[in-house]
């Protein structure tokens, strides 16, 4: 749970060390929005995957099911700034599938806090082998970093590719390019 009046006090310091005038007009409410803003995007924090992956269906289907495009927002743990961008996960069931809006909401656990894309990857992967036991899952992300767009080497457009296989994805390169092919 976000303390936010930690946060009101922090952005309150933090905007009084870089020279502002925190009781100008249009940073009076500052602190409080910065303290609601982080409440949402930090709120993975306070969720598991489990919540969502648990309510699963019996089915027969042993094929790849492949859910691509899903808009994704994170904060770098190292500069607490954005990155943001698309996931997309395939799974090959045992049994049991999940709604497709589940695998959305356990992108969203773990993109809502402060997060390294490289962790965010696998920590999906992780969670959906876990709670689902398919016979494998992909997780394949791209991501634009703010750190690396506005600061540091000022590189907008620049993108960052992180993909966990596990499973029959680590053991079946073919599983791997149908999800390339299927996802381009």
């Amino acid at each position: 749970m976000v303390d936010k009046a930690k946060v009101e006090a922090a952005i309150q310091l933090l905007l009084e060390g870089i020279g502002e005038d925190i009781n100008r007009e249009g940073l009076v409410d500052t602190p409080a929005r910065v303290a609601r803003m982080y409440e949402e995007i930090c709120g993975g924090l306070d969720e598991t995957a489990e919540e969502h992956l648990s309510k699963t269906f019996t089915s027969s289907n042993s094929e790849m099911v492949i859910e691509k495009d899903i808009t994704f927002y994170s904060l770098c743990e190292h500069h607490l700034m954005p990155f943001y961008g698309k996931a997309h996960i395939a799974y090959i069931p045992n049994g049991k599938v999940v709604g497709l809006s589940k695998l959305a909401r356990t992108v969203e656990v773990f993109a809502r806090r402060p997060q390294i894309q490289e962790q965010l990857t696998g920590q999906i992967a992780d969670a959906i082998m876990e709670i689902l036991k398919p016979q494998g899952v992909m997780v394949y992300m791209e991501a634009e970093h703010m750190c690396m767009t506005m600061r540091g080497v000022k590189k907008p457009g620049a993108k960052t590719i992180t993909t966990a296989c596990r499973g029959a994805f680590a053991e079946n390169d073919s599983l791997k390019q149908q999800v390339f092919w299927a996802i381009k």
